[in-house]
């Protein structure tokens, strides 16, 4: 099931304007020519106040340590309905992945991966990874270069890598970040230490594995300097462009994890907002239309912490679809047109969310519609069951499932002025039973950067340079958000790819 988003592969024939930055296609098949028209100042990082600039002939020694953010994402309406064709909603959630990247200085040529999430803490000899391999003529690819599938030559060569990382999650992770480096980076990169921690459950459908691989293809194309830093007046389609080539080495990155992915985690991962996607030929990229205009809203998160298999909970649905064909089928098409109104409602220029909104109160119950729908298609769950009734005893959102069903999360659109008292009682109420609430927004920011990795603690004018030590030891969810969150909570200047709009 496509619980998952990616980028285009929008058609350039030389031309920067060609880029279509709203209605897409996935990992299409066409090989990116490079539209950086001026080398070495175009792929330079732009000045911002006293901060480095660094221009693609310095040496990699010279990057300072920064970091890169990328977020989760939910299915917002259309889950399953989406397997047969129909239209889906897919929005960025304000749980994130960040990674900090720090180099080491000369003579060290060890390569560092810290992923602490999941216990993985592995080195490896740069001079000794297989780069004869990767040097192959047509083995290499390069930075403005689409990919729609692995090399099954160069992957075999990564499996000695990590033969000795136990577990496959752990070693999927690992080949997916050596796999990115030999083709995004060089035998000339410099040590350095990649640093990851999440506030996305892990396992739950959120997209976490995608969050990681942006960041990881945000992180290497920086340090190889093919990715241009955003600056306040970056062109849309200069915007794009990076936002492609991020995108692009995402879905390697996906693929490395998951094998045949659909992309749609990873472009939402990438660009933030919401993505409307549909498939209807499994043998062609999945159509993706970008929502600009998708608004920030509030969302309660619950995991059920109950693990779910999508394969599962799709074959439910195709059974009771052999079983009551016309039934079912009018249920995926009544699904398809909540997708469409819910769409239609957001594009409206007049669209507000603010207290008293009916277009708020017509998105909530479009998803509590949708969560009827998918409860009679029999992919909820007891426990998916038990939270809504929680929630709906306080009558402060709508709520549905997300995802596959048959376990993992449920979102609540939360009404406006929902008091802090009430949630807190709620919360208890969820851990009481053994579920996990998280207070997080929809339709937030992509893939964003803090270049160099500093924070200025307790609202000093004092740079603080983000050691590991100090990343790692933030505690849980709210100490990751404390130090390093992108809202800003720890001082720190992230800056985002997104599109320059004029102010008079």
């Amino acid at each position: 099931m496509a619980e998952t988003v990616e980028s285009s592969d929008a058609r350039h024939n030389g031309n920067r304007s060609s880029i279509d930055p709203d209605t897409v296609r996935l990992h299409g098949g066409t090989k990116l020519t490079n539209l950086l028209s001026s080398s070495a100042d175009s792929s330079r990082m732009p000045a911002t106040g006293s901060r480095p600039r660094v221009h693609r002939s310095s040496t990699a020694s010279e990057i300072p340590s920064f970091m890169v953010s990328a977020p989760g994402k939910v299915i917002v309406y259309g889950e399953h309905a989406v397997v047969y064709g129909k239209g889906a909603i897919a929005a960025a959630l304000s749980l994130r992945s960040y990674l900090l990247v720090t180099p080491l200085p000369k003579p060290s040529r060890t390569l560092t991966l810290r992923f602490a999430d999941i216990n993985l803490d592995h080195s490896w000899d740069i001079d000794s990874l297989p780069w004869t391999a990767f040097s192959v003529p047509g083995k290499k690819k390069y930075y403005f270069d689409t990919l729609e599938k692995l090399d099954h030559q160069l992957l075999k060569a990564t499996k000695p890598l990590v033969s000795s990382i136990p577990g496959k999650v752990l070693q999927n992770a690992a080949t997916s970040f050596l796999y990115l480096y030999m083709m995004i980076g060089s035998r000339d990169f410099p040590a350095a230490i990649y640093t990851l921690r999440s506030t996305i459950p892990i396992g739950a459908g959120l997209g976490s594995s995608a969050s990681i691989a942006v960041c990881l293809s945000a992180a290497l194309q920086l340090q190889s300097g093919t990715l241009t830093m955003p600056f306040n007046g970056m062109m849309p389609h200069e915007t794009q462009l990076q936002l492609q080539r991020v995108n692009n080495w995402a879905f390697v990155g996906e693929m490395c994890i998951h094998g045949n992915p659909s992309g749609v985690d990873n472009t939402v991962a990438t660009g933030g907002k919401a993505v409307l996607f549909k498939r209807n030929d499994y043998e062609a990229p999945p159509e993706v239309t970008h929502l600009k205009s998708f608004p920030e809203l509030p969302l309660l998160l619950v995991n059920t912490k109950h693990p779910r298999r999508t394969a599962d909970q799709v074959a439910n649905v195709r059974n009771l679809l052999n079983s009551h064909e016309d039934i079912t089928n009018s249920m995926l098409d009544t699904i398809d047109q909540i997708t469409t109104e819910a769409h239609d409602i957001i594009s409206q220029p007049d669209f507000t969310s603010e207290p008293g909104s009916a277009s708020l109160v017509r998105l909530g119950e479009l998803i509590r519609i949708n969560h009827g729908l998918l409860v009679s298609l029999g992919v909820s769950h007891p426990k998916l069951e038990r939270i809504r009734e929680l929630i709906d005893h306080t009558g402060i959102g709508w709520t549905k499932l997300t995802g596959a069903g048959g376990g993992g999360c449920s979102i609540t659109l939360l009404k406006p002025n929902v008091k802090q008292s009430v949630l807190k009682q709620l919360e208890t109420k969820l851990s009481d039973e053994g579920f996990e609430k998280y207070e997080t927004t929809l339709g937030g920011p992509g893939v964003g950067v803090l270049w160099p990795a500093c924070i200025h603690p307790d609202g000093t004018h004092d740079d603080v340079m983000i050691t590991q030590d100090m990343f790692l030891s933030a505690e849980g969810v709210e100490g990751v958000e404390a130090m390093v969150g992108v809202n800003g909570q720890g001082g720190g200047k992230w800056r985002f790819w997104r599109e320059f709009v004029h102010e008079d």
